[in-house]
């Protein structure tokens, strides 16, 4: 077994060999280098947006997880999948949409990875929905993955206007509204 088939045992079927140029030149238009080509490639699947609060600081998770697989001297590939918010589309008819965007999410991370040969990947979920989504494709494809939770990002603008909302503190009208979500 070559080390290559350890190391890189996907994408060395995407990117080496003659019959491959194109593949790589396509790459490199996308800020590769020749040296990236022996490295093991490390997708980073980020579910950013700023759709909602759960996932609007996602992209700094990504750029950390990249700063991170770089320094192991792999190339990391960062890509976006969707999200959707239960609270924004509750009681619309876009609420149909919510549990099927868990598929959706997996669908795209899964075809993202094995389309590009990436050799592992890191997915990164802040929310309901798209965490399931990033497990999901993590037990399909069966190769080197890691889950990053986004985690809390604290009561909506450091004032604890949940707390003090489910405490009865503030009954003022409005307050939930403009303050009741979590933001980075």
């Amino acid at each position: 077994m070559s080390d290559n088939d350890i190391k890189r045992p996907y994408s060395a079927k995407v990117v080496d060999g003659v019959e491959k140029a194109a593949a790589r030149a396509m790459l490199h238009a996308v800020g590769f280098d020749a040296s990236d080509f022996k490295r093991a490639q490390v997708g980073i699947a980020s579910t950013w947006s700023n759709l909602t609060p759960c996932n609007m600081h996602i992209n700094t998770l990504a750029e950390a997880a990249a700063e991170g697989v770089a320094s192991a001297d792999a190339k990391p590939v960062t890509f976006n999948t969707i999200t959707v918010s239960d609270g924004i589309s509750m009681g619309s008819p876009g609420m149909r949409y919510s549990l099927v965007s868990r598929e959706v999410i997996a669908d795209s991370i899964e075809t993202v990875v094995a389309a590009q040969g990436f050799d592992g990947f890191v997915t990164i979920g802040g929310c309901d929905k798209n965490m399931p989504g990033c497990a999901i494709a993590m037990a399909r494809l069966d190769r080197p993955s890691v889950f990053v939770y986004g985690a809390h990002r604290g009561d909506a603008h450091g004032r604890g206007a949940r707390s003090r909302w489910a405490a009865g503190v503030h009954r003022r009208r409005g307050l939930l509204v403009r303050h009741g979500a979590p933001v980075p």
